[in-house]
């Protein structure tokens, strides 16, 4: 197993942990009293999140949510849109882009623009208003969700990279937790993400021991797989159609939270690349771009083109300065999870009986 020890905190701030610590706690407790009300809807909401600041994979698996239940039930994916540009509560459509509803949600919308895709602040009046519509969803997928307490899902599912498992992660600003380790018992599953495929069985039952998990909770284990390059522009054309040759000299820029892996694989595939590293959710603005044209000017072949994550396509393919002759040479990676040890079966198996119990004890009452 690789070394989990390697997270960097900062001992400087290790003081502060405990105020933030006490905050974070304190709402915690008001409501699980009670005394901030949190309310519970008639269908199945499942909350995904997190207890760290960072990339823990929320999206591909949100989306592995999508595929897997869209064919039986109508979907609504809620999110809060993250650095939109827009106010209240919103559903995507054909005049959407990254700005307007936040580039996780637009993603989303495009890769599956037959499911309702909202976002809202307030999640509390979004679900309310989206089951008042016609066409209201029998299931709502609640994105980025953990510490949005204000409505109780019927299943929680909280994500921990592989690579900073939150059991061995501080508080912040002396870490990245949100709030105190404790927060996991409030989950239904437990999702270790982003693992690397020399993982032995050894490693998981220590994870699994590490964990202390509750007699009700799941775990399961999941990696990033990533698919073939594609175009950011449906126009792309000419040597670059289907960018495989490995002696290509790539440009890589990245705006992602945790952009290792991406640029790991990306270097299985490539064996000339220079990199540009971006904040996450980094909206490109002109002087970005004129760094990125100069970078790529700087490259010395002829068979050269820029590469990026998914999450950033999104955002340069609505961004009005990215100049035309990208639109030739700008390509994606993009991702999605799998399940490791074959635990896919067990998962689905495990969210359909939640739906279908639920859905029945509804009836019921």
């Amino acid at each position: 197993m690789s070394d989990n020890n390697a997270i960097k905190l900062n001992p400087l701030l290790a003081p502060i942990a405990p105020l933030y610590g006490i905050g974070a706690g304190l709402r915690n407790i008001l409501f699980s009293w009670g005394i901030i009300p949190s309310v519970e809807f008639s269908v199945p909401v499942i909350g995904m999140g997190n207890l760290s600041v960072g990339g823990t994979g929320k999206t591909p698996h949100t989306e592995y949510l999508v595929k897997m239940l869209k064919q039986n039930y109508r979907i609504a994916v809620l999110s809060r849109g993250y650095k939109r540009t827009t106010k209240g509560f919103l559903i995507a459509n054909q005049s959407s882009d990254a700005q307007s509803i936040g580039d996780e949600a637009f993603q989303m919308y495009l890769r599956h623009p037959d499911v309702t895709v909202a976002v809202a602040a307030n999640r509390k009046r979004a679900i309310t208003s989206l089951l008042e519509r016609s066409d209201k969803p029998e299931i709502i997928l609640l994105d980025d969700a953990y510490q949005h307490r204000y409505v109780t899902p019927s299943l929680s599912i909280l994500l921990t990279d592989f690579h900073r498992l939150f059991y061995k992660d501080q508080l912040l600003p002396w870490g990245k937790l949100r709030e105190a380790k404790a927060g996991m018992h409030r989950a239904d599953a437990i999702i270790v993400t982003k693992c690397i495929d020399s993982l032995h069985p050894i490693d998981y039952r220590i994870i699994e021991s590490e964990m202390k998990l509750f007699s009700h909770q799941q775990l399961f284990f999941t990696k990033i797989v990533y698919e073939n390059i594609r175009p950011v522009f449906t126009v792309a054309s000419g040597m670059h159609a289907n960018p495989a040759i490995s002696d290509s000299e790539v440009l890589l820029i990245a705006g992602i939270a945790s952009p290792a892996l991406f640029i790991k694989e990306v270097e299985q595939r490539f064996s000339r690349i220079t990199s540009m590293i971006f904040p996450d959710h980094h909206s490109f603005d002109k002087h970005d771009i004129a760094k990125i044209n100069e970078s790529f000017a700087r490259l010395n072949s002829t068979d050269k083109f820029i590469l990026t994550t998914e999450k950033d396509a999104v955002r340069l393919l609505c961004n009005p300065l990215i100049p035309q002759e990208w639109k030739d040479i700008l390509y994606y990676l993009p991702i999605r999870i799998e399940f490791c040890n074959e635990n896919s079966v067990r998962f689905n198996d495990w969210l359909r009986n939640h739906i279908i119990t639920f859905q029945r004890n509804n009836i019921l009452h």
